[in-house]
């Protein structure tokens, strides 16, 4: 069964590099979204499998979107993995703060990312 996956980011570059990563698979179905609040639009729309999102983004951030999902009943159980640049430890507990279920540095390291997918997609 074909899994769907949400990326959120406002980087065409960023969207693109998690496409050739997701495209090794066939098994994904890859949707988009450029900013927190389109994301939460699609996410509601589409009803994806797992998300995942950028932290810095403008009109609406990363942390505020998982916010948003989460406190919402139709998007409440969708994992969400967010992406940033920034790895230190008050963003890491700023992001499990905002409900993420999971948290990557970029550049996103591939195996990383395809064993969280594996964890939260069951394949």
């Amino acid at each position: 069964m074909t899994k769907k996956i949400l990326l959120v980011d406002d980087s065409p570059t960023s969207r693109l590099s998690s496409r050739m990563i997701l495209g090794k698979r066939s098994n994904y179905e890859l949707i988009s979204a450029s900013d927190g609040r389109e994301g939460i639009e699609v996410a509601l729309a589409h009803k994806p499998d797992l998300i995942l999102m950028d932290v810095v983004m403008p009109r609406m951030g990363g942390l505020e979107a998982c916010r948003a999902l989460k406190e919402q009943q139709e998007t409440r159980q969708i994992p969400v993995i967010l992406l940033t640049t920034r790895g230190e430890e008050a963003m890491v507990e700023q992001a499990y703060g905002s409900g993420c279920n999971d948290f990557l540095t970029k550049p996103v390291n591939e195996n990383r990312l395809m064993t969280l997918l594996h964890k939260y997609l069951g394949e």
